[in-house]
């Protein structure tokens, strides 16, 4: 299997340390992308890089330039692999190699896997992150950063993914391709797993499953400037 790291756009704030991306962004010594490209490569995978590559080590099996969308860049380093792949977006430096090997060795057999981490095992491990949280009935979660994908998928839910894109700034159109009986639940903390994933199912057309993992390292990006002190 091999894995696809997304490392376009620009962060106005990472013009202070002299680069575009948020991914070229140093952090303890070494870009932000270059701690996904590690730990990706200690789990025994090669990966695709897709944004602005000046030297990145350990150096990626193929670089691609940026789209200018996240869609575009997911879609142009799709064509270079085969089947299923783990797609990981650049800003996870705190990623390690047995966090990585957990979810490709405990994912279930599902066109689309989504980690999620339970939010006791976030603040533990990262106290002064700050996260956005789901209840489940199951527990309080956070979604991660990584994603176990088919490649048939991402073509089949292309549409959909383009209309959510479209449409996330006009919450009352996204709750109705959502269900205002999902969300109500959500809001409610009444909204299990299994509903969760049978309307994912039902919305893409195939099956999509939730990996509960204890590994925050998968959920903690850097979305600000001052995390990267953490």
């Amino acid at each position: 299997m091999e894995a696809i790291v997304l490392g376009g756009g620009e962060e106005a704030w990472a013009g202070k340390y002299g680069v575009r991306s948020k991914a070229l962004v140093p952090y303890r010594g070494k870009p932000l992308a270059a701690w996904v490209l590690s730990a990706l490569k200690e789990a025994g995978l090669s990966a695709i890089y897709v944004g602005e590559n000046p030297g990145l080590s350990p150096p990626p099996r193929l670089t691609l330039p940026d789209t200018g969308s996240l869609l575009g860049n997911l879609e142009a380093a799709l064509a270079h692999v085969e089947g299923r792949v783990l797609v990981a977006t650049a800003d996870l430096p705190h990623l390690t190699p047995e966090a990585v090997r957990f979810v490709l060795e405990n994912a279930p057999q599902a066109a689309l896997v989504y980690p999620i981490v339970p939010k006791e095992r976030v603040e533990a491990r990262f106290p002064h992150t700050r996260r956005t949280y789901a209840r489940l009935r199951e527990g309080v979660f956070t979604g991660g950063n990584l994603v176990l994908l088919d490649k048939g998928l991402f073509y089949q839910a292309l549409p959909l993914a383009q209309k959510v894109v479209a449409l996330r700034k006009k919450p009352l159109a996204l709750a109705r391709l959502i269900g205002l009986d999902i969300l109500l639940k959500l809001l409610m903390g009444r909204l299990s797993l299994p509903e969760l994933e049978a309307r994912a199912q039902r919305i893409l057309g195939l099956e999509a499953r939730a990996l509960i993992t204890p590994y925050p390292e998968v959920g903690v990006d850097v979305d600000r400037e001052e995390e990267l002190v953490s």
